[in-house]
């Protein structure tokens, strides 16, 4: 078991910038993929970025690609997404979610999700 905690969510201005943090705890070792989801409401869930937890590739949705970047920091188990230039329609609940499989494609462990919401 992967256990997966979000933080970092909150309420800005257009503009601004945030950064989500996802600390994982148990079976780490196990992880081969944490990616960055997002639902917003009345929408469904849409990836937002990605990273090997190992060799550290990193992989973003294209609408994401030069205002988002995700990273790792192995020793404390967490990866980060900042966030920057945010838009209203950034607005959604972040989901942090790790994938253990490299064959297997969906993401096996997810966190409660973070609230960010972003103001015009």
């Amino acid at each position: 078991q992967v256990q997966l905690v979000e933080s970092g969510g909150g309420l800005v201005q257009a503009g601004d910038s945030l950064r989500l943090s996802c600390a994982a705890s148990g079976r780490t070792f196990s992880v081969y993929r944490m990616g960055w989801f997002r639902q917003a409401p009345g929408k469904e869930r849409e990836f937002v970025a990605a990273i090997n937890w190992s060799g550290g590739n990193t992989y973003y949705a294209n609408s994401m690609k030069g205002r988002f970047t995700i990273s790792r920091d192995n020793a404390k188990n967490t990866n980060y997404l900042q966030m920057n230039s945010l838009k209203p329609e950034d607005t959604a609940v972040y989901y942090c979610a790790a994938r253990t499989s490299i064959a297997i494609i969906q993401y096996n462990y997810w966190g409660q999700g973070t609230q960010v919401t972003v103001s015009s």
